[in-house]
Parts: structure tokens; sequence; C-alpha cells
């Protein structure tokens, strides 16, 4: 259940005392099938699947809470495609064209008749907070996504002021400056990933992978101009990640040396299984954001 990306938001701490209740807020929360007619449906589930009771997991000041959606499936070139053929039939059997207004009509009379028939895809996005640094990890590098799961969370609690995060250094200036040369953070090494752009407003962008960042044809990418949005990142021999100037991370993996510390341990269960990871990854996300929080200055969330 390892997140692979994340998209961080601040909170204030004294939010935390609201999630003392948390399980009877999620509770009139939890996902509901979809009905008949309705596009989608969100709603809390058990981070750990199935028909499990439980709607969060906690483990010291770490918490784990999962968003659960049904989308069904409603393809606009089939909605489209039904439509052109009432609609010819419609004018064939009148014989005059159908207005703006009735062609709208008929099309949401049309919706309405096929969405019970549409497939349902189930998802899930898992999160974590951080309740003593004030922290919401979610995994995803959408920010739609992401605003979504706060504000189904915000619904829940009555209230959770969560805000993106903010930083008083310039996140492209910061990874333009580490590929250029600036030291990185402690233990941190450049990866072999990058996208560059030049900051005009139809620059050209430039991607490369499996490239060695530290060479001459990056270099003089610098020296026209370009700035780095994009910087693949190895910390040590725990995570690499891709870290956006939107500070989102991206492409997170858990490397051997975080990994081989749940390969030394047999357990009893999936349940203890998916335990043991949350609580190594909590501990990793915890570590990597405590690194940008120091890079970036980002700022506490106000109360």
């Amino acid at each position: 259940m390892f997140f692979r990306n994340l998209s961080f938001f601040r909170f204030p701490l004294a939010q935390a005392k609201s999630f003392e209740q948390l399980d009877v807020a999620l509770a009139d929360c939890r996902l509901k099938p979809v009905g008949p007619l309705d596009a989608m449906a969100r709603g809390f589930v058990s981070p750990f699947g199935g028909d499990e009771p439980v709607l969060s997991h906690r483990i010291g000041a770490a918490l784990w809470l999962t968003l659960g959606g049904e989308d069904r499936l409603l393809p606009a070139a089939v909605v489209n495609d039904a439509l052109a053929k009432k609609i010819a039939a419609i004018e064939a059997k009148d014989g005059r064209k159908l207005g703006g207004r009735a062609r709208k009509r008929l099309k949401e009379d049309l919706v309405h008749e096929l969405l019970p028939k549409a497939f349902v895809k189930p998802s899930r996005l898992d999160a974590m907070l951080d309740l003593r640094q004030g922290l919401l990890v979610v995994d995803t590098a959408s920010r739609k996504s992401a605003e979504g799961f706060v504000s189904e969370l915000r619904h829940a609690l009555g209230s959770f002021p969560a805000l993106p995060l903010n930083a008083e250094a310039s996140a492209r200036v910061v990874l333009t400056g580490w590929i250029a040369g600036e030291p990185l953070p402690e233990g941190w090494q450049l990866g072999d990933e990058c996208e560059l752009k030049d900051p005009g407003e139809r620059g050209a962008v430039v991607r490369c992978t499996r490239q060695d960042l530290a060479g001459e044809e990056i270099a003089k990418h610098l020296e026209s101009g370009k700035q780095v949005t994009r910087l693949g990142v190895v910390l040590g021999d725990h995570l690499s990640f891709v870290l956006g100037d939107d500070l989102v991370v991206r492409k997170l993996k858990f490397l051997d040396g975080a990994v081989d510390q749940l390969e030394n341990a047999e357990r009893e269960s999936v349940h203890a299984e998916l335990d043991a990871r949350f609580a190594l990854m909590s501990g990793e996300l915890k570590r990597l954001f405590v690194m940008l929080e120091k890079a970036f200055k980002l700022s506490r969330a106000e109360a």
C-alpha cells in the first residue's frame, strides 16, 4: 500500500483535537453505492479494504484514511452517437429541424436513460495525516483529486482548514540551483530525470530521462536560461522520486534500504502486513517532509 505520489497540505495543530471523535464523524460519511441516476459517489471506506468496519487506522501521530469512490462510465461518444440517431429519427418523422433547447432536453433525457445501464468503476484514494506536524499527504499528483479529498474530510469533520504548501523560497530557483551544483540536503543525490522550461510565455520544454544531470548537455540548457521544473532525487538507499516546482512528489519508490525492514519479520495476517507497511511508510514520509520543510522554508498553517 505504499504511496506513489504525494500532494501535501498543512493544517493548524489545534485542528488535531477534531480527530478525537473521527470514527464517529466518518461513520456518517461512509461510501454508499452510487445511485442509478447519479454519475458518481464518494465516501470513506476502510484502509484495509473489503468489509472491514474500521474507517481509520492510527499509529502514534500518523493517521491513515481512505476515500472510496464509484463512478458510472458513460462515454460522451456513446451519448452523442445515441443522440444523433434520435435527432435524425425525430427530424425525419416531423420533417423539421430540432431547436437548441429541444436537443438539450433530449440529451438530458438520454443521459437519464443510459446512466442506470452504465458500468460502475470503483476507486480509492489514500491519505496520511501527521497530527504532530499538522500535515496531510494525499496519494495523488492531481490537484483536483487531492482537493477533493480535503473537501470530503472537511465535510465529515465540519471544519478542516487545510491549505496547500506555502514556500518562502522559490521551488523552481531551488531545484535549478541543485542541478547547477549547489549542495542538496544531506543524504540527497541527483537522480536521472528532469524537466527544464524556458521561463518565457511560450518557452521551450525539455524532458530528460536516464540522463546524467550533472553533464554538459544539461549545463547548456541552464546556460540558455532554462529553469528546472521537475527533478529526480534519490534519498539515500530509502527513497527515489521526482520533485516538481509545485512541491508535488511523483514516481515515489521505496528502495531496498526501506523495504528490507519488512522482509526480516513474519506476520500472521494481511492486516498485520498492511499495518507494518503503513508504520514504515509514515516514518519515511515524515522524514522526507522535514527535509522539504527546511529546503523550501515551508510555513506552518495559522490557527
